[in-house]
């Protein structure tokens, strides 16, 4: 299991890590050593909307050959999805997981992966999301491989979800202990 994480100027760092820690706990505590994971941008370096910095393992490359595409949100998603070279550049994935967090949605429906699907998103955004898709107002959504996540702390929610997908409960639960997470 092969994870691009997107990331990107302006996106919410909690959507970002709310996914990130749980899925790279699969390989970081044992359960699988088939996880790997790259932080994919479009610049050499990528500051989130409060600053924090993140520099990015693979930069303005094809997003294809990953198994699961991770695409997080943030204010900013809703003028990149207009922006046509970044969704261009999503769209170049193929994974057979396609997941986001809050506004990340809103990137995936520009981007082609929405179609025909339910999503979720980011409350505020719901009136958007439904120029791409059937808006469902839950906090995990998933429609076959495509799975997405409300605001923003719904990302550990889908993360952890994810991790008993691709394993089990047990495995699932284990990393929920460890995360200190009681939900």
């Amino acid at each position: 299991m092969h994870i691009a994480f997107v990331a990107y100027d302006g996106m919410t760092a909690l959507d970002f890590v709310g996914i990130y820690d749980p899925l790279t706990r699969l390989d970081t505590m044992g359960f699988r050593d088939d996880v790997s994971w790259d932080v994919c941008a479009r610049t050499e370096r990528v500051t989130a909307n409060a600053g924090l910095e993140i520099v990015p393992d693979v930069v303005d490359e094809s997003l294809s050959g990953y198994d699961m595409l991770v695409v997080p949100g943030g204010f900013i998603a809703r003028e990149l999805a207009e922006d046509d070279e970044f969704t261009s550049w999503l769209a170049t994935a193929d994974a057979e997981w396609v997941t986001s967090v809050c506004t990340g949605s809103l990137l995936l429906g520009s981007a082609g992966f929405l179609e025909g699907k339910q999503a979720t998103t980011h409350p505020d955004a719901y009136e958007r999301l439904a120029d791409f898709c059937e808006v469902v107002e839950e906090r995990i959504v998933v429609d076959g491989t495509v799975a997405t996540a409300g605001g923003v702390s719904s990302g550990i929610d889908l993360g952890l979800w994810l991790c008993a997908e691709l394993e089990d409960e047990e495995t699932r639960d284990a990393i929920k202990v460890q995360m200190d997470y009681p939900y």
